[in-house]
């Protein structure tokens, strides 16, 4: 049976029926969720029950793993990060801030798959918001203030020892983060670049790691990069995604952003996330090509 593909309505998004993720996919299955996931940007699979070989093996179908620099993986599973929070937990909520994945890396994840083992009865959705449709739509005015501007990117607002989840965090965080001098290093990238595969402009993450901009003074930067942040998260480009246990996301963190939401206070949320890594083989174009702005 041929994957059925049902868009959700909203800015991105779309539910995959009709394929079991248990078991190997053949290459054409491997090409029309790839085709999916370039369309809709966030594909989610519910009914599908996974162990972490099944979730590791889905992720290698997509690109090699994505280093997970500050997160500490299964044992036996080191490509497999636990992202949890307990019912009696009382350290402050991971990943609230509108973000793409590791953005201050050299070369970031391609993508991003999270696959829920305890979901609550309540709250808890991720919202993501397309960056493509953000851009298209963008005023002139605001487009000419980030037409190649170049973005410097750190995690040190995240994952430094003086960072949220570093020396001053909660004990009780059942999350295992590792907080690291290296959060202080910085990375740049332009705020619009090309989507590799699909050649759409899109711009490229927002204030979860962006610290600043090249050649601009850091009072204007900051001006800017509220002024942009505000824009690109703008309700009509959003995507709530609500969760279901043994339900399989995987979105595209070149051109979406995303943020996690509470609302489940007393209940445990325990989902499984590997990264979908840098993948030179479905380039369409040069490096140069993906890195420009235009």
């Amino acid at each position: 049976m041929a994957c059925v593909v049902a868009p959700s309505g909203q800015a991105c998004g779309a539910t995959v029926s009709g394929v079991d993720l248990s078991r190997p996919l053949d290459a054409s299955e491997v090409a029309d969720i790839r085709a999916a996931w370039l369309e809709h940007k966030v594909l989610a699979f519910p009914d599908q029950s996974l162990t972490d070989d099944d979730l590791e093996r889905f992720t290698l179908a997509f690109g090699p793993f994505g280093a997970d620099p500050f997160f500490s993986g299964l044992d036996g599973h080191p490509n497999i990060a636990v992202i949890s929070r307990l019912a009696d937990e009382t350290s402050s909520l991971f990943a609230e801030n509108w973000h793409a994945d590791w953005t201050f890396q050299e070369f970031p994840p391609d993508g991003t798959c999270l696959y829920g083992k305890v979901i609550p009865p309540q709250g808890g959705d991720t919202l993501y918001t397309n960056q493509q449709a953000a851009l298209d739509a963008m005023p002139a005015d605001l487009r000419a203030q980030i037409e190649h501007v170049v973005g410097i990117h750190s995690a040190r607002g995240g994952y430094a020892p003086d960072g949220t989840y570093g020396d001053a965090d909660a004990d009780d965080r059942s999350m295992k983060i590792m907080p690291s001098e290296d959060a202080y290093a910085v990375q740049t990238h332009p705020i619009i670049r090309i989507h590799p595969e699909t050649g759409a402009e899109t711009m490229y993450s927002t204030l979860g790691y962006i610290i600043g901009l090249e050649d601009v003074e850091p009072n204007e930067a900051r001006s800017i990069l509220r002024e942009l942040a505000a824009w690109q998260t703008r309700e009509e480009f959003q995507y709530r995604h609500r969760w279901e246990p043994n339900m399989l996301v995987m979105w595209d963190n070149r051109c979406v952003l995303h943020r996690a939401t509470g609302g489940y206070d007393g209940y445990d949320r325990i989902l499984h996330r590997t990264t979908i890594g840098y993948n030179p083989d479905v380039r369409t174009g040069t490096v140069d090509d993906e890195l420009r702005t235009l």
